[in-house]
């Protein structure tokens, strides 16, 4: 295996967001990586002992839009560690069989139609049409097909997780009713990853939703980045970095 470095530039991520000067398409380094590893949450609560292993879908990257972003922040881990997160939140919250899997698969596509790792309004509706558009490929990496009305249901939520509460307009809050505890956790899923990010000022924010995140799962979410990265940085194929952290799960039960 060989190590691998962001080709963009010689300042870390880290340099970059304190100087406002973040490119479109950003790739982790071991600095920033190194400065993430050093504030890790300390947990408050003990993981519970789950009844079921989760789902990690890890998305082709043949879905992004952009090959660029295939390795970057916005890229196949970040969609991968989503659509984890996303299963552990739907066993929390007891979800049934069919939205738990539809919460995941949207999870793992809802940043595939990305141009660039900005804010890039709108990527969230690309991202449903293309969940919509692409269903049998969906279907092959869940591993089942999903009812059509609880697929559209996904699509809302992936067209809506990256649109905030307050300005969903009345179309957007319609579809929002329709079910709203999977745009909720997916959301949440989101926004538990943003531990991979330069600055803690864009750390998760649970201020932000409008489900609660239980404690024990900020460590898990921060260590699943940290291994992941790491792993990837240290030259393991995305999905070797991917099942690598995936074992932190196994390790706290």
């Amino acid at each position: 295996m060989t190590s691998r470095t962001p080709e963009h530039s010689t300042a870390s991520l880290r340099e970059l967001a304190e100087n406002r000067s973040l490119p479109a398409h950003q790739v982790m380094d071991q600095d920033t990586l190194a400065w993430i590893a050093r504030n890790r949450p300390e947990p408050s609560a003990a993981p519970p002992t789950l009844p079921h292993p989760p789902l990690m879908l890890v998305p082709d990257i043949t879905w992004l839009a952009e090959s660029r972003l295939v390795d970057s922040i916005h890229g196949v881990r970040h969609n991968a560690r989503v659509s984890l997160l996303a299963g552990l939140l739907a066993q929390e919250h007891g979800l049934d069989r069919d939205h738990t899997a539809a919460l995941c698969a949207a999870a793992a596509v809802h940043d595939c139609r990305r141009h660039d790792d900005r804010e890039d309004r709108g990527h969230g509706w690309r991202a449903a049409g293309w969940f919509t558009a692409n269903q049998t490929a969906v279907g092959s990496l869940l591993g089942r097909t999903l009812p059509p009305a609880v697929a559209a249901l996904a699509a809302d939520a992936i067209g809506l997780h990256d649109v905030p509460y307050t300005a969903f307009t009345a179309e957007q809050k319609r579809g929002y009713q329709q079910a709203p505890h999977l745009t909720d956790l997916l959301k949440a899923a989101d926004c538990l990853d943003r531990y991979r990010l330069p600055l803690t000022r864009w750390w998760p924010d649970p201020s932000q939703l409008r489900v609660i995140i239980p404690a024990w799962l900020h460590p898990v979410a921060f260590d699943l980045v940290v291994l992941s990265e790491q792993a990837r940085l240290d030259g393991a194929t995305n999905h070797g970095a991917l099942i690598h952290a995936r074992q932190i799960l196994s390790r706290e039960q």
